[in-house]
């Protein structure tokens, strides 16, 4: 519940279907133009479509620069990302936290309007991922969260407030 007494959940924002889509079909950075670069997974991953972990030696992926601020905040801030290489279907379990992540150590960075950051709280892997998202939606400065992998620093996915 927040301080309002109405219940308060999460929801979790891939990148949209159609970036994945259009890096596929045009081998290009969108926005940027960049090439994007192919090649057999030689890490986890993960796709930031399907938000599945990438079979190391055996999955096809494309690294690409991409900005998660983009179409929230005035300034961007781009950087390597990677899909699938061929379609995958998209995550579609919003109001869960992705399974396939929970094994890998997750940064949390709470945002408010205009890309401040407010806090930084890390998650170790198989740790209690909702519990840390709860308590950074419980400051009233937070309107968003982005997820990132600890090691690389890369960015996974958005978390925004669902209020019920």
């Amino acid at each position: 519940m927040n301080r309002e007494g109405v219940a308060m959940s999460f929801r979790i924002v891939p990148i949209d279907h159609s970036v994945a889509v259009a890096v596929r079909e045009t081998g290009k950075a969108p926005g940027y133009g960049h090439p994007a670069f192919r090649d057999t997974a030689a890490g986890y991953g993960p796709c930031r479509s399907c938000l599945q972990l990438l079979e190391i030696g055996a999955e096809a992926r494309i690294l690409f620069t991409y900005d998660p601020f983009s179409d929230l905040e005035p300034l961007p801030l781009p950087g390597p990302i990677y899909v699938h290489e061929h379609d995958c279907a998209p995550y579609q379990l919003f109001d869960t936290f992705p399974e396939a992540l929970r094994s890998i150590p997750i940064t949390l960075n709470a945002y408010a309007g205009g890309r401040r950051l407010r806090q930084v709280v890390y998650v170790e892997p198989n740790g209690d991922h909702e519990s840390a998202v709860g308590s950074l939606f419980d400051r009233d400065d937070v309107d968003y969260l982005h997820a990132r992998n600890t090691e690389a620093g890369c960015y996974l996915f958005r978390v925004e407030r669902f209020e019920e």
